[in-house]
């Protein structure tokens, strides 16, 4: 595992700032996810620089610095055009509120500093210059182990901050790895402290959860260890086969969050439903929109039988654009809940897709008469009749699109307005 931090492809201006502390007497390593990902041979979205000297030190050390979190130790250097964070080895005061520390002190020791991190993989620190490893809580052995464990003691660190008992789960799903049994046995006993987690910061978690390559076993970990209960009550409480065919679903459906928040939720609330949790759980409203339309939508094999004009409205609820997502979310459930069914299911996607490459007009804009045509049409000004002579004109080219003629529409509304009239 050595070997791989040794080989690991480092920004040079990473090395540089490095180099540069080195140079000036400081401690200085590359911390937490960036040494997990070098260990596993992942290349790191991000290198984060630790070190021992201040904040004022390593302003002073550059000439480009921006004091991104100064207050915290953190500021951000500025090198070849890169932005590195630096931040100066600290420790941690109480967590008074399960969110945050409510004091910062400075270290010189790396140690003192990895201590207060939530788990021993994320516990590591290295030097690429001088290949130092610092590793005092056995990070490196977890890894191998494919293991999820706290460093020191779980009920501590969750207690600290409630969130962490989700970012466990999560690493489990994203990394394919086990919680140590201590570190699980934590979770249930501290679930006061993650009740009082922002549900925005809950929600990234979940969505790195959902679209992990494991995301089923991670569903089924935070439904056992009851976190899934705070924050998603009608996942939580489905029948134990409802939730199972959920789970297998999410795994199921290609990786996309819309996609795989609607395959998850669709056999288990309604639309209004599924558009409260979108909002409780603080996604954008156009995603909690699509999510419900989705799942308001899903059950495709309750349609084999229609006929055109009832899928044309179908396409016309939907609209072309979300059509891929709504086949992916119907593909996903009828996979895992009815795959005797899949041919049936694929012919009417089909159906579908032939429909909608069609370009049949599906809403006012596409009809052949503008609003203006409309009220010349019907002698009439602004008025509710016109919206009642729109729909008139939209459910007949539904039916059939290719009434859709200006003259075919006007003959088709002179005669509405005169069955109305009784003219």
């Amino acid at each position: 595992m050595l070997a791989n931090l040794h080989n690991a492809d480092i920004p040079q201006p990473v090395l540089d700032v490095i180099a540069r502390l080195r140079e000036l007497g400081h401690a200085v390593y590359l911390v937490g996810g960036c040494v997990r990902d070098m260990v596993r041979k992942v290349h790191p979205k991000d290198f984060d620089v630790a070190t021992s000297a201040l904040p004022e030190e390593v302003q002073r050390a550059f000439r480009k610095v921006i004091p991104t979190g100064i207050q915290h130790g953190t500021v951000t250097v500025v090198q070849g055009g890169t932005h590195v964070e630096v931040t100066t080895f600290r420790s941690e005061g109480d967590y008074l509120d399960g969110r945050r520390p409510s004091s910062v002190a400075f270290e010189r020791d790396i140690v003192k500093d990895l201590s207060r991190r939530d788990f021993t993989i994320n516990a590591m620190a290295y030097n690429p210059l001088d290949r130092d490893l610092a590793d005092p809580f056995g990070g490196q052995t977890d890894l191998q182990a494919q293991l999820i464990r706290c460093v020191g003691s779980a009920l501590e660190r969750f207690s600290e901050d409630g969130l962490r008992p989700m970012r466990a789960v999560r690493f489990a799903a994203v990394l394919g790895f086990s919680l140590d049994p201590d570190t699980r046995d934590a979770i249930p006993a501290t679930l006061a402290v993650f009740r009082k987690v922002a549900l925005e910061r809950v929600r990234e978690e979940l969505t790195k959860l959902l679209l992990s390559p494991r995301a089923e076993g991670g569903l089924l970990l935070l439904s056992e260890t009851g976190l899934l209960d705070v924050f998603l009550p009608e996942v939580a409480r489905a029948t134990p086969e409802a939730a199972r065919l959920a789970r297998a679903a999410v795994q199921a459906a290609p990786n996309d969050i819309e996609i795989r928040v609607a395959v998850l939720l669709a056999d288990l609330v309604d639309r209004a439903q599924a558009r409260d949790i979108g909002l409780r759980l603080k996604f954008p409203n156009k995603v909690a929109d699509l999510v419900a339309l989705l799942v308001e939508t899903a059950k495709l094999e309750e349609r084999f039988s229609d006929t055109d004009p009832s899928l044309r409205r179908l396409l016309a609820r939907v609209g072309l654009p979300q059509l891929p997502q709504l086949l992916a979310v119907a593909r996903a459930r009828v996979q895992v809940r009815a795959p005797e069914r899949l041919s049936d299911l694929e012919r009417l996607c089909a159906r579908l897709e032939a429909l909608a490459a069609a370009k049949p007009p599906l809403v006012p804009k596409d009809l052949a008469l503008t609003g203006g045509d409309i009220m010349a049409t019907l002698a009439v000004g602004p008025s509710p009749i016109v919206g009642e002579a729109t729909r008139f004109l939209m459910d007949s080219v539904l039916d059939e699109p290719a009434l859709n003629t200006a003259e075919g529409l006007k003959q088709r509304l002179q005669a509405w307005q005169s069955a109305r009239t009784g003219a």
